[in-house]
């Protein structure tokens, strides 16, 4: 049994290309038809024109009164074999009686030529004005229209016939070009169920420029999807090889008889405390989405719940946001205030270098964003301590910290070299004009279409 999937693009390209050539093919026969009705009219009416100027010098020759005129009219246009109906003077002669009820109330008026119906058969009229000898007269011709209306339809149901049988090649000629035109898409599930069961790495398919985008799209994701992991295996072999050499020193002390005095027990509790700072690091990266993650965020809206939760954190310290003017108008309308960015990745990178400013700073933090179509560019300012130029390249090193005041483990602006380093961003530090830090960070973005709400 013939299975129809109505679903399918190939049955909706056949229907549609196949209604859309069946309008075209009916049109066309019907604009035939009338046509062809038009041109056989036009052609017998021309000749009854003639004929009538042919009456009208016959009916002009010789002296002879009006009613001997009809008399002898009526002998001349009995040859023609067409219907006759003449008026001159308020007499009216015809050369058929029974049609002149029919043809009568068509006597007055200019030169004209129309269709007639009556009960037997259509008829073609030319009606045509003179004058004989000082008097007005009308004539009437009339021909039988029915012998060539009739011919004409067998013609056009011959042409009715050859068009269904066109349409009929024209379907088949669709069928075989959807057919070849959908190839490629054929093609490409093939590829997609070898990449399932792993005997392909990427999409090699030479498909139409209009499934170029498509098959770029989908090979970047399948390289986001082995570099997450690739991340997600080093995090882990990280993990395993951090966490073992101390578990370890941890399991022995625990099973050995010796006394754990107050000096031990402050180093089991640092090591803890090193363990789950790893842990919460690697958990750090491994929810690291990175780009083309197929998500975006709002950059104004993050930064300013942050602030107002770092406000709440450091209630001593005043956080303020500064947004460039570009993004202040740009975003009143809603339109362009949505970049490229997850919004993970982006609370992420920006708390870090919040949290890091909040710690160091003696009064205040200034926060300024500035977004354009092609950049995000974040500053954060403190008015803390600072760090020595000579040590501004050395942070961010893992594990490295400057100033060990404040607990830390010296991870954050690791993580943050990494997240940005995964944007293909730049991350720089300097001397803030407060004479604490300057961290200032520029991702590339590619601004999305703003998400209906």
């Amino acid at each position: 049994m013939l299975h129809i999937d109505r679903r399918s693009l190939r049955f909706r390209l056949l229907t549609r290309l196949g209604g859309v050539a069946l309008a075209v093919v009916l049109l066309a026969w019907y604009l035939h038809g009338y046509f062809l009705h038009q041109l056989a009219q036009d052609f017998l009416g021309e000749r009854l024109k003639d004929e009538a100027i042919h009456v009208e010098a016959l009916l002009k020759q010789g002296d002879r009164p009006a009613v001997e005129l009809l008399t002898a009219s009526r002998e001349e246009y009995q040859v023609f074999h067409h219907f006759y109906v003449l008026g001159i003077a308020g007499q009216t002669s015809t050369s058929h009686p029974a049609m002149l009820k029919t043809l009568m109330p068509l006597l007055a008026g200019r030169d004209a030529l129309f269709t007639l119906s009556d009960q037997r058969h259509p008829l073609l009229v030319y009606r045509h004005a003179f004058q004989v000898r000082g008097q007005p007269a009308q004539l009437l011709i009339a021909e039988n229209f029915s012998p060539v209306q009739q011919g004409l339809e067998r013609v056009h149901w011959w042409i009715g016939g050859t068009a269904i049988l066109l349409w009929g090649v024209l379907v088949s000629l669709n069928l075989l070009a959807v057919r070849r035109g959908l190839r490629p898409l054929v093609t490409l599930g093939h590829q997609l169920k070898e990449l399932q069961t792993g005997r392909r790495k990427r999409i090699a398919l030479e498909a139409p420029s209009e499934l170029d985008s498509l098959v770029t799209q989908l090979n970047h994701l399948l390289d986001e999807f082995d570099r997450r992991l690739t991340r997600s295996r080093e995090s882990v072999a990280n993990l395993s090889h951090a966490l073992k050499t101390p578990l370890a020193a941890l399991a022995q002390v625990l099973r050995g008889r010796r006394p754990i005095d107050a000096v031990r027990r402050t180093k089991m509790l640092a090591r803890v405390e090193s363990l789950h700072a790893q842990l919460a690091a690697e958990l750090q990266r491994a929810r690291i989405a990175g780009p083309r993650a197929g998500q975006a965020t709002r950059p104004v809206e993050e930064a300013e719940r942050l602030i107002e939760m770092f406000c709440g954190l450091y209630p001593e310290r005043r956080f303020s946001l500064e947004v460039a003017s570009s993004e202040v108008s740009q975003s009143s309308s809603g339109a362009s205030s949505w970049v490229s960015i997850e919004t993970q990745d982006f609370t992420e990178m920006l708390g870090i270098v919040l949290d890091n400013a909040g710690k160091w700073s003696r009064q205040q933090v200034r926060c300024r964003l500035a977004i354009n179509a092609t950049t995000l560019r974040l500053t954060v300012d403190d008015d803390g301590p600072g760090v020595p130029h000579e040590e501004h390249d050395r942070l961010g090193e893992r594990g490295r910290r400057l100033d060990e005041r404040y607990p830390g483990y010296g991870l954050g602006l690791s993580i943050l070299a990494q997240l940005v380093t995964h944007y293909a961003g730049q991350l720089h530090y300097s001397s803030a004009p407060e004479g604490g830090l300057r961290v200032e960070m520029t991702l590339p973005v590619n601004q999305p279409t703003p998400i209906q709400a």
